[in-house]
């Protein structure tokens, strides 16, 4: 655990140097809420625009309640990770209802046990919410905690328990949410994984790893699956392509896009290869073979504005669109592996 010089030492560092961030300017439960549900996947840059997004789309946890899952899902559009746009969906939903019906009374519950019942609301969300919104004295943990405390503690491959049990022992009770926010802080601009910034570091005179931060904790190994997907665009008579709304489970679960098949068409009279795109995602790295329908079988298709579309389908309806103009439809080789099974 810190020492009480060293937790006062981090917060008078926090006051002076924390980013300013907007939802550090609010004392909105639901706003906070909404910027600790992006973060999970988001860098704070991106967060920031679809932070701003999102509390202009939906001010309070009633306005999104009242929403279609369509809207949220098209308001959340781009920041990834669209599971947890749903899940937020049904977190307001569940908020509106009246207690007897399990539900919070359209009140924002404030107590970490309390937050930990909503979906989509994990251990470190509702320790977040809970103390910085409400100042419950509770400790929550994410990946640069776990990192901080590693190098405090040169223990290469701390434990959830481990790091858990560190980061209650070292709360500040009295300011509970700045102080996790000053541990947070501290482990995202200057304990970093690379080019640690030691000499920033306000507790860095009794740090236990100096001049070899950067080992601990131990690099993890992630693994990565190569996925190959092929997609079918048509372009309908009004111009417009056709889509349609995927199942609410499985990759891009309520989004829409075009059609992906198991298998690459073969008839070069009918379909055009337009090429292939590469998406990421945390364990995915995937290939798109886009093929474009030379014909028009619909009058109207789906405005692309108007739907939710993962960045995967936007370049593949790009890529599409830009062999559509082509006036000859030139056909660009077909790679061999162009004959893929869909991703599941």
């Amino acid at each position: 655990m810190l020492t009480d010089i060293e937790q006062q030492s981090l917060l008078v560092w926090y006051d002076a140097e924390k980013r300013d961030l907007p939802w550090r300017q609010t004392q909105d439960p639901w706003h906070i809420l909404l910027s600790e549900i992006l973060l999970q996947q988001t860098q704070v840059s991106r967060g920031i625009v679809f932070w701003e997004r999102m509390v202009r789309a939906f001010p309070t946890v009633e306005s999104m309640a009242n929403a279609s899952v369509d809207t949220v899902l098209k308001a959340w559009e781009g920041a990834g990770y669209y599971s947890r746009a749903r899940r937020l969906h049904a977190l307001s939903q569940q908020v509106m209802l009246p207690a007897s019906e399990g539900g919070f009374d359209g009140r924002l519950p404030s107590t970490y046990t309390s937050l930990l019942s909503l979906p989509g609301i994990g251990p470190y969300t509702a320790a977040a919410v809970a103390s910085i919104a409400f100042g419950e004295p509770v400790a929550c943990v994410d990946g640069n905690i776990r990192r901080v405390m590693a190098r405090r503690t040169a223990d290469e491959n701390p434990g959830v328990k481990a790091v858990q049990s560190w980061a209650d022992a070292s709360l500040v009770a009295d300011r509970p949410g700045d102080w996790n926010q000053a541990l947070m802080e501290l482990g995202a601009t200057v304990c970093k994984p690379r080019r640690v910034g030691c000499g920033r570091c306000p507790i860095e005179s009794t740090c236990t790893v100096k001049g070899r931060a950067e080992h601990f904790p131990a690099a993890k190994q992630q693994r990565t699956k190569a996925v190959r997907m092929v997609a079918v665009v048509e372009f309908a008579e009004d111009g417009h392509p056709m889509l349609t709304q995927r199942p609410m489970q499985g990759m891009f679960a309520g989004m829409w896009g075009p059609s992906y098949q198991d298998q690459a068409p073969t008839s070069e009279e009918a379909f055009a290869f337009c090429g292939e795109i590469q998406h990421a995602l945390s364990h995915r790295k995937i290939t798109v073979g886009v093929f474009l329908s030379k014909k028009s079988l619909h009058k109207k298709g789906t405005k692309r504005g108007e739907v939710a579309l993962s960045s995967m389908d936007v370049k593949v309806l790009d890529l599409a669109k830009k062999q559509a103009k082509n006036r000859h439809l030139r056909t660009e080789k077909r790679p061999k592996h162009c004959s893929p099974h869909l991703a599941t």
